[in-house]
């Protein structure tokens, strides 16, 4: 029986639970520190942060925050983070929950964040509006993620790349996707960045991908297209290999309007 892109999610990420914790793309991206610049944490808040993965961002903003509590679908996972986390810092709790279903009650967050996760859930518009159900009347939303071009064949392209690496995948949204999720739940836009994330090509497509078979088509698709698209994702090869890659990241911080 087909697995549903949740168990998908779970599987691919319980397996490499390790692996994220570890990724430098994840662990020391330049994002990291301009979150904390662009939300300003205080003392007294409770953060959340969605689909933690090797909890990186309860990492960054624990410090400056009264309690940091780090979500995740894949139990797996979670817990494999909370082995790294626990013996650091005291102020974060772990909780294994899924993004479109959060189980907290309305109006329980100063601040929420999601960073590089979003690509994962099916219901995008559902996981936007549990987050303004959660984040406080003036509270901050800060998404960070791959984003896809708002121009439909390049779009179609990174998308299919993507899944053809990552089952767990289901798609990027463009920005203008995302600011019609966000401007229907009363998250107003303050700052936001556009982006270039540059992967190494090995690390990034065996992160994911099952075998061998499945990175020889991953490279064979970035291989042979057309220059257009090569040349817009930064595609460079040599002997045949693939060396890097390059993908649109955009970072958004929103505010919940008051009613």
């Amino acid at each position: 029986m087909e697995l549903s892109a949740k168990d998908k999610v779970k599987k691919v990420f319980g397996k490499n639970a390790d692996a994220y914790v570890k990724s430098s793309n994840h662990a020391m991206g330049d994002d990291l520190p301009l979150l904390v610049e662009w939300l300003q944490p205080e003392k007294s808040w409770t953060i959340l942060d969605i689909a933690t993965g090797g909890g990186h961002v309860a990492r960054m903003l624990a410090p400056f925050v009264k309690t940091a509590v780090a979500t995740d679908l894949t139990e797996q996972m979670l817990s494999n983070t909370a082995l790294y986390l626990s013996g650091i810092f005291d102020n974060i709790l772990f909780a294994v929950a899924d993004a479109e279903e959060l189980p907290f009650l309305a109006n329980t967050f100063d601040a929420v964040t999601c960073r590089i996760a979003s690509h994962h859930f099916p219901n995008p518009g559902k996981f936007i509006s549990e987050v303004a159900r959660v984040l406080k009347p003036g509270g901050k939303f800060v998404l960070i993620d791959s984003i896809a071009p708002e121009d439909p064949e390049l779009a179609a392209f990174i998308n299919e790349i993507e899944k053809l690496r990552d089952d767990s995948y289901v798609r990027c949204l463009s920005k203008a996707e995302w600011r019609h999720h966000l401007l229907g739940n009363r998250l107003v836009e303050k700052d936001s960045a556009d982006r270039r994330q540059t992967y190494d090509y090995e690390g990034w497509v065996a992160r994911t991908a099952e075998n061998e078979e499945q990175i020889g088509r991953v490279t064979h698709h970035l291989l042979f297209t057309n220059e257009r698209t090569a040349t817009y994702f930064g595609i460079t090869a040599d002997g045949g290999k693939i060396q890097h890659f390059t993908q649109d990241e955009w970072m958004v911080m929103c505010e919940k309007q008051t009613e």
